[in-house]
């Protein structure tokens, strides 16, 4: 890190991780400006944090000028940023030092990196995997989700007692930076939606999302869904060890002595990785399908790491889920919690109820919409005992899922949680889904979901 000490930097683009990056260069004492293409009245609250900072850096909106670029000695870039943008081409010909965020942070660590890489399910499996390394009593840093960026790895001093970095990993950062080389790479199902502004094409996209495939060594794993991929072209004849999970069993299917990997058999989790191991999964804390295939992707990684079976076993049992999807909160007197406040859309919510066997009470409301909620009627019929309403939309969403169960209207959030326990008994679920977005109340999905997490401690 020494060469970027008392540098001139320019930071491109304010998001969480440009106040990371902003962090990490005033340890370095480094002259810092900002510059964000969007107008300050877009940015009124990054601003307003960014005057805080002491020496406040200088700042840049509405526009990218040569001048800030071509006076830099080192620009780094967000996620979001263009790698192709037209005032990075021409600093990098005046042989200014170009990075992405991403590439910043993988050119600085020196520790073994576990990427975690596909659409789905990625910062629950990197959650897991890092969950699992430090049952194991190893010191995990998992980033490149929610508010950890990769670079606060050294912001928070964390550089020299960390084993593993389990990195989430993006593919508009693969399209920046292409020559990482992980211990592990975990690919997640892959989706078809990909940003026409930053991608030709779907090949282009595809080639994009599996080029670090290329960098792994035959000391590296990669770990790749066989129920979807086994048949893929691009992921034969590598040089890597791989290994397969399914939800299908590897024994039914006649492959179990040919695919090393983890599979699902016999109402048991198996995985023949270095030594044969089975897992309950009758006690799973999480619940979904999709987190079923989440634990699959990470036991497999965690075996491949040699992780003992006990830590796997554990993560299993404890492992409580991301903040705010899905989110196990606490059991009180046989009554369970869980925050769902990420769930902004009615589809989300809908979705989110099917992860539970029987009919929960559900929690929901917030910024009234232009939603149209008359077409999930049937869904909430079917999977809600008590609809307790709450926000700007509960009265159209009364008016059109009201009939469908037990509703009931309050008028506080610490109500809904109130009358949700009140109406509750053994064995039931309480889901905090919103279906809404936040802001009637509360700053975003973040704020509303640890105020409801608050209010179940206090019950």
């Amino acid at each position: 890190m020494e060469r970027l000490k008392n540098k001139k930097v320019l930071i491109v683009g304010i998001g969480k991780t440009g106040f990371a990056l902003i962090n990490f260069f005033n340890k370095l004492e480094c002259e810092i400006k900002v510059t964000d293409i969007k107008p300050i009245f877009e940015l009124n609250k990054a601003v307003k944090r960014l005057k805080k900072i002491r020496p406040a850096p200088e700042m840049t909106f509405g526009e990218h000028r040569v001048e800030d670029f071509l006076d830099s000695d080192v620009i780094v870039y967000g996620a979001s940023v263009s790698p192709s943008l037209p005032q990075l081409e021409e600093a990098r010909n005046h042989g200014k030092k170009v990075y992405s965020q991403f590439e910043l942070a993988a050119t600085l660590c020196d520790k073994p990196i576990v990427a975690v890489c596909g659409s789905y399910g990625r910062t629950t499996v990197a959650h897991m995997i890092g969950y699992t390394l430090k049952l194991d009593g190893l010191n995990a840093f998992v980033c490149g989700t929610g508010d950890n960026p990769f670079i606060n790895l050294w912001v928070q001093g964390l550089e020299k007692t960390t084993d593993y970095v389990v990195v989430e990993i993006s593919v508009l950062e693969l399209q920046q930076f292409k020559n990482l080389k992980p211990k592990l790479v975990v690919f997640t199902p892959i989706g078809e939606q990909y940003p026409s502004s930053r991608f030709k094409n779907f090949s282009d996209f595809i080639e994009t999302k599996i080029s670090i495939v290329r960098e792994l060594r035959e000391d590296s794993y990669l770990v790749l869904n066989y129920d979807k991929l086994i048949n893929n072209a691009l992921f034969k004849n590598l040089n890597c060890q791989t290994y397969w999970y399914s939800r299908k069993s590897f024994i039914n299917m006649g492959v179990n002595t040919q695919v090393q990997g983890t599979h699902f058999h016999d109402k048991r989790i198996h995985s023949n990785i270095h030594c044969h191991s089975e897992f309950i999964v009758s006690k799973m804390r999480i619940i979904g399908e999709n987190n079923r295939e989440n634990l699959l992707a990470s036991i497999t990684a965690c075996k491949a790491l040699k992780v003992s079976d006990k830590s796997i076993q554990t993560c299993i049992e404890k492992f409580p889920g991301i903040p705010h999807r899905l989110e196990f909160v606490m059991e009180k007197n046989g009554v369970c919690f869980y925050n769902d406040s990420k769930t902004e859309s009615m589809q989300s919510l809908v979705l989110s109820l099917s992860a539970f066997k029987s009919p929960v009470i559900l929690i929901a409301g917030g910024k009234e919409t232009d939603q149209h909620y008359d077409q999930f009627f049937d869904a909430i019929k079917a999977n809600v005992r008590v609809l307790v309403l709450v926000g700007e939309s509960k009265e159209k969403m009364n008016r059109l899922l009201g009939d469908s169960t037990q509703t009931f209207l309050v008028g506080s959030f610490e109500e809904s949680i109130l009358i949700a326990y009140q109406k509750s008994r053994t064995g039931d679920i309480i889901l905090l889904s919103p279906g809404n977005k936040s802001t009637d109340i509360f700053r975003d999905y973040e704020e509303r979901g640890n105020y409801f997490k608050k209010l179940v401690y206090q019950l």
